[in-house]
């Protein structure tokens, strides 16, 4: 096998899974890291050098620009490329994997600039071309999506014969000490918050207000917090994936302080969150785009953050005609996390099975080709890795429901 893997991206999660591939030298024998901003690549090479016997390299590269991309992979000839740059270069990336026969991974589905649409359509429309390739794309290998896909899967499999109802609930306690700052991209994540929830019941999406649904959870070590429903890109994955197990209705939650909440709805009334390119001095400016240039750095909030996050999933269904109720789910620490790789639990509960999904492509588990959402495969040896690389979880089968 070829050792070689290529990630493209530097900010918190590429700074994670860079550290846990760089720990998995068994697989990941050379490592390069690639992004527009070289030095971030250079600073992560000299940090972890020393500890791993794997080759380390850096380099600089336009994700925006499918030729620039199509040149590295040729020099660096790397057996899968990981994809942790922003959900906008997704498809440059998957092209430059086509042109090259490279196995390809992310952990957040293709986003046009222009449109806040979460759906995999256009990934998805690389299935045939992927096929006839003989190369592999895994979608969404983070935690949400990613884990929760495999978490459904493994569940589907070992504990149901139907499944009813899925709710997914990500629980972030951690405090880092800002009135406002988001802990991942402050693009992504505003455009996330700020559009219409979406859930999908009895056959059909129904649609929400941004933050309309609210409801409270008592979360395992981190306690009792309010939590909105979103839409979420594996619920397109998984209603497809699940509906011939009798699936009726499945709901993603996730938490939010009120200070958070405050300071987004008032930075929505100003028009700041917006993604319409406006006029300012002469030039052409995205107010989210500014309004993230002045937000700290998610990458920053490692050392100041402190608590736990908790995300999984809760399913109910039937097994031999007896109703089941299951919740499998991770607690994650952030400043444990911190001392581990250098970023808060955000980042590592979305690097850790990032490199999980590289490690399982690259050592043959998960070399199917074509392109596939984490439940589409063999769920076990993720959730084995899971336990082993540090997001071991936890299963309940008498969990309080969400009405």
């Amino acid at each position: 096998m070829n050792g070689n893997l290529l990630i493209i991206g530097a900010g918190g999660v590429a700074s994670a899974a860079f550290a846990k591939c760089c720990q998995n030298s068994d697989v990941f024998k050379e490592i390069m890291i690639a992004s527009r901003t070289k030095s971030k690549c250079d600073a992560l090479v000299e940090k972890w050098r020393a500890s791993t016997p794997a080759k380390l390299h850096s380099e600089q590269v336009n994700a925006d620009n499918t030729e620039e991309l199509i040149a590295l992979i040729e020099r660096f000839h790397p057996f899968a490329v990981l994809n942790l740059a922003l959900p906008y270069q997704d498809l440059t990336i998957m092209d430059a994997c086509l042109a090259t026969k490279t196995h390809y991974i992310d952990t957040a589905n293709y986003e046009p600039l222009d449109t806040a649409k979460f759906e995999y359509k256009w990934q998805w429309d690389y299935r045939e071309r992927f096929e006839k390739a003989g190369i592999t794309a895994i979608l969404g290998s983070g935690f949400d999506p990613g884990v929760t896909g495999v978490f459904c899967a493994y569940a589907v499999k070992h504990h149901f014969d139907e499944v009813h109802y899925i709710d997914i609930l990500d629980c972030n306690g951690g405090d880092h000490g800002y009135p406002f700052a988001t802990n991942f991209n402050p693009e992504i994540n505003i455009r996330e918050v700020s559009a219409n929830g979406r859930y999908w019941e009895n056959g059909e999406w129904v649609e929400t207000a941004p933050m309309e649904i609210k409801r409270e959870y008592d979360f395992a070590e981190v306690g009792k917090k309010d939590m909105y429903l979103l839409y979420h890109e594996e619920l397109e994955s998984l209603v497809k994936n699940l509906s011939p197990k009798g699936l009726k209705r499945i709901r993603f939650f996730m938490t939010f302080g009120q200070s958070y909440l405050t300071h987004l709805k008032c930075l929505e009334n100003v028009g700041m969150t917006s993604i319409k390119p406006i006029m300012y001095e002469g030039r052409e400016i995205v107010p989210i785009q500014f309004l993230k240039a002045v937000l700290p750095d998610p990458s920053s909030l490692g050392p100041r953050t402190k608590g736990k996050t908790n995300i999984g999933c809760i399913i109910q269904g039937t097994k031999d005609g007896k109703p089941v109720n299951y919740y499998v789910y991770n607690i994650c620490d952030h400043e444990e996390c911190y001392k581990e790789v250098g970023t808060q639990a955000i980042s590592y509960t979305t690097g850790v099975p990032a490199m999980i999904g590289a490690m399982l492509v690259m050592n043959g588990t998960w070399t199917k080709p074509g392109v596939h959402n984490t439940e589409d495969l063999e769920p076990e040896p993720f959730m084995e890795a899971l336990n082993k690389w540090g997001l071991p979880w936890k299963e309940c089968f008498s969990p309080d429901l969400v009405d």
